[in-house]
């Protein structure tokens, strides 16, 4: 880390209870992102794309920041965040550094800033049009030992230091007398994002959580009460709200993951729903994943319209630019991350490894063509799946699209299954990728499910390219930033 950066990260856990100087230290934070984001980035961004970059930055430290002058948040649980996600994640210290150099002289290219984890298909719940398909009788588990191994590749190899666990219900693990939370307490350099059901976080779990401090739960719901019981089973919703108050008396961080449906997008759209969640729960994030149709009993008619997902982005920039509300969403958020994230772009982007151990370039995209268990028998690593064609192909049609002879491709369409399924369909034909399970091995053969989804792309494209045209394909040479309090 540079002395610089050093100097802030230290300034700013001295300073975590003086609200008089977070301006200074926000300040300073402001300039080094906006800094190592210029480094990484090339020149094609225009005004109101950094715009939306800078708002993005904001929300995210003051949605913090609130609760921790709110005391449900502690000033413990922020210094860890700032040690591990602050320092290691975004500054990287020299061994992360020379790890990344030699990737990248190995390579030809970066490695990745993440990968998404699911290390077990079984879950508590039975919940409508689950992208995993999971059950409580589901046996896929993957055994501590290969969970283990692939995390330590990740952290010893290429510096990886930030892991998104999935499932399933991963606080349902458990393989050699181990559970998620061992991987926390293990890997104490690193930073781990838990997506849960939230049922399982007893008042004994969170403040296990607030003694690692270096995990935050991303709770799943549908919207209010109404809405998440109708998807997830009739109580779960007030055991959510048992969850919350757990995590906030033991002063974890923590945020809700939602699935944008047709069914729950009207509450989606309301200010009520934001100001509920931000304001009276105290969440410090939350992530929108538009409804894909995969997994269970999965259908077109799920998911939001065009016109609806247009909308939906329209009031997610609205909460964070105006509200400073930390609401980023896979698709419409594709601004923040400088476009698709998928198959392992360098960088920026991450990749996926299921319960069986079959490596994917997205959790959404339930097709592969390595596994990991088979390549570690083999003598090879997990790396090697990410040089796969399907992996390579997926990137070169990322830098294609993203970088179109000199003008940004419209981020507001990133994704090449969901926004631009044909070219997902020829990538996929030429790779010969496998299906995850039955449910992906259907989908892939249903050529009418592939004509709806064409079909919601080229009214999409209808709607957003214009706006985009207009908003922000234009380049301009200042920013103004402001990350005041």
């Amino acid at each position: 880390m540079a002395v610089k950066e050093k100097i802030v990260s230290n300034l700013s856990k001295a300073v975590i209870g003086n609200r008089l100087l977070r301006n200074i230290i926000a300040k300073q934070i402001e300039k080094i992102a906006y800094k190592r984001a210029m480094e990484r980035d090339d020149d094609l961004f225009s005004q109101n794309v950094w715009r939306d970059k800078i708002n993005g930055i904001k929300a995210m430290y003051l949605s913090v920041i609130r609760n921790l002058d709110r005391g449900i948040v502690s000033k413990r649980a922020v210094g860890r965040l700032i040690e591990t996600l602050v320092e290691r994640v975004f500054f990287q210290d020299a061994q992360e550094k020379e790890a990344v150099e030699l990737f990248k002289e190995k390579y030809g290219i970066g490695p990745p800033l993440f990968i998404t984890l699911s290390p077990t298909k079984r879950c508590n719940l039975n919940c409508i049009g689950c992208y995993a398909s999971s059950t409580s009788t589901s046996a896929e588990t993957l055994e501590w030992s290969i969970v283990d191994r692939i995390i330590t590749e990740l952290h010893n190899e290429i510096g990886m230091r930030f892991f998104v666990i999935s499932g399933g219900e991963p606080l349902m693990y458990e393989s050699g007398g181990k559970s998620i939370l061992d991987l926390a307490r293990k890997w104490k350099d690193s930073f781990f994002l838990m997506y849960t059901n939230g049922t399982l976080i007893t008042e004994s779990k969170a403040k296990e959580m607030a003694e690692l401090g270096n995990i935050t739960p991303a709770i799943s719901l549908e919207g209010f009460e109404e809405e998440t019981d109708q998807r997830r089973g009739r109580g779960v919703y007030n055991i959510i709200l048992k969850a919350f108050e757990n995590l906030k008396k033991a002063g974890v961080p923590f945020g809700t993951s939602v699935t944008a449906t047709k069914k729950n997008v009207d509450t989606l759209l309301s200010d009520e729903f934001y100001d509920f969640y931000f304001e009276e729960i105290g969440v410090s994030y939350m992530w929108i994943f538009q409804y894909m149709p995969i997994g269970r009993r999965f259908t077109t008619e799920l998911m939001i319209s065009p016109e609806q997902r247009f909308e939906l982005f329209k009031k997610q920039r609205e909460a964070l630019s105006q509200k400073h509300y930390f609401v980023a969403d896979f698709w419409n958020s594709a601004i923040l991350s400088s476009g698709c994230i998928s198959c392992a772009r360098p960088g920026g982007g991450y990749f996926y490894i299921d319960w069986n151990g079959n490596i994917m370039p997205c959790v959404f995209i339930p097709y592969y063509k390595d596994n990991a268990k088979r390549l570690f028998a083999e003598g090879k690593k997990v790396i090697d799946a990410i040089f796969s064609d399907f992996f390579i192909k997926g990137r070169e049609w990322q830098s294609r699209y993203f970088n179109q002879n000199g003008k940004l491709g419209n981020m507001l369409r990133p994704c090449f299954i969901r926004d631009h399924h044909r070219a997902f369909l020829e990538i996929a034909e030429k790779c010969n990728v496998l299906p995850e399970d039955q449910a992906a091995k259907e989908a892939m053969e249903d050529e009418g499910y592939h004509k709806e989804l064409i079909k919601f792309d080229e009214k999409l494209k209808e709607i957003e390219d214009p706006y985009w045209q207009k908003e922000y394909a234009k380049k301009q040479e200042e920013v103004k930033l402001d990350l005041s309090l």
